[in-house]
């Protein structure tokens, strides 16, 4: 039904209302749904000139971007939902360089018959994440495909952020000895998408880690400045990104299984599902590599910090010309930890 009678424009139907194929069409239906929904939540002063770009100043320093597409399936899962984790994820891979993230883009696609009452929730979701960041949602886009082309709606989000001078992180600088340090405790976001996707019940409400770690990684920068490498183990989880900095320094690694944080109902339901929790995704959670001299003043300053309590050195960088990554058992031997092969658990984030 057409949202206009007799120059009358509706507001929106926000509580039974659907997405149709007019709110992507350019015209009055659109502007109403930017207006109405997205400008109203992720409000500030580069959306309300309603321009196609938002234009900025910047600080001094190196620019860091990142873009990231996000396809979780279900949509909302215990501890989150696709619009708090389309914001956490961009603004950490941005802060996974040391910069200071500044301003992110948001992209919708939407499908035809998507109550509106669930994109509101997902775009006050964003809007709140946004908010508690500190880092605006500048400009975006949306999209409409047709019924059954889409699934629900798919968010893309791009960041940029500033390299503070003399700050140099990149995942080719990890170096022999240095130390590996994980924030807390992997395998939780895999885990909390899969109870819900699979209807199962562990017992005890297992909660995704999504959030924002650009605060967490600024003060560990302020305490070691000279950081190596940090990285968010997302897809894949903590055994494919250790594979990918190895791979990326020319090094090996060795992990001792017995300081890994895991929580206890992680490693329950992995041991029952038959998965590994070092292949489960993370969305809040970081690697860190540094010096070993530096490895208890790092840790000190995750520790101060509330996504950096559980923090623990889990390992060290050795020098091996086939780039594995092993781990010493909780029984005394010695196991590589390889490539994820295949897809563990699709649509993750």
């Amino acid at each position: 039904m057409s949202n206009v009678k007799r120059g009358y424009i509706r507001p929106l139907d926000l509580k039974n209302g659907q997405v149709d194929m007019t709110h992507g069409s350019g015209g009055r239906a659109m502007a109403q749904l930017i207006e109405e929904l997205f400008l109203a939540a992720f409000d500030n002063e580069f959306l309300r000139q309603m321009n196609d770009q938002a234009s900025f100043h910047i600080p001094a320093g190196r620019m860091v971007m990142a873009t990231d597409s996000h396809v979780v399936s279900p949509l909302f899962f215990p501890g989150g939902d696709i619009g708090c984790l389309s914001v956490h994820g961009t603004i950490n891979d941005v802060a996974m360089a040391g910069a200071v993230p500044l301003y992110l883009s948001a992209s919708f696609i939407l499908e035809e018959g998507f109550p509106l009452a669930d994109l509101a929730r997902i775009v006050e979701s964003m809007a709140a994440a946004s908010r508690i960041a500190g880092v605006p949602i500048v400009t975006g886009d949306t999209k409409v495909v047709e019924r059954n082309k889409g699934d629900g709606v798919f968010i893309t989000t791009t960041g940029i952020g500033v390299v503070p001078h003399g700050v140099n992180i990149s995942g080719d600088r990890a170096r022999p000895g240095d130390a590996i340090i994980v924030s807390g405790t992997v395998g939780d976001h895999g885990v909390a998408i899969l109870s819900v996707r699979e209807n199962l019940s562990f017992g005890t409400s297992i909660q995704s880690d999504t959030a924002a770690l650009h605060g967490l990684v600024a003060a560990m920068i302020a305490a070691v400045p000279g950081i190596h490498v940090l990285r968010d183990p997302t897809r894949g989880g903590l055994a494919t990104t250790l594979n990918e900095i190895a791979r990326q320094s020319g090094v090996g690694m060795t992990l001792r299984e017995i300081d890994l944080p895991i929580r206890t109902e992680v490693r329950a339901a992995c041991e029952f599902l038959g998965l590994d929790p070092l292949y489960s995704a993370n969305e809040g959670k970081l690697v860190a590599f540094c010096r070993q001299e530096d490895a208890d003043v790092l840790l000190a300053a995750m520790h101060g910090h509330p996504l950096g309590q559980d923090a623990a050195v889990i390992g060290e960088v050795v020098e091996d010309d086939h780039h594995f990554v092993q781990m010493d058992t909780a029984f005394g031997g010695r196991r590589i930890v390889d490539w994820l092969t295949g897809e563990q658990l699709p649509r993750i984030c």
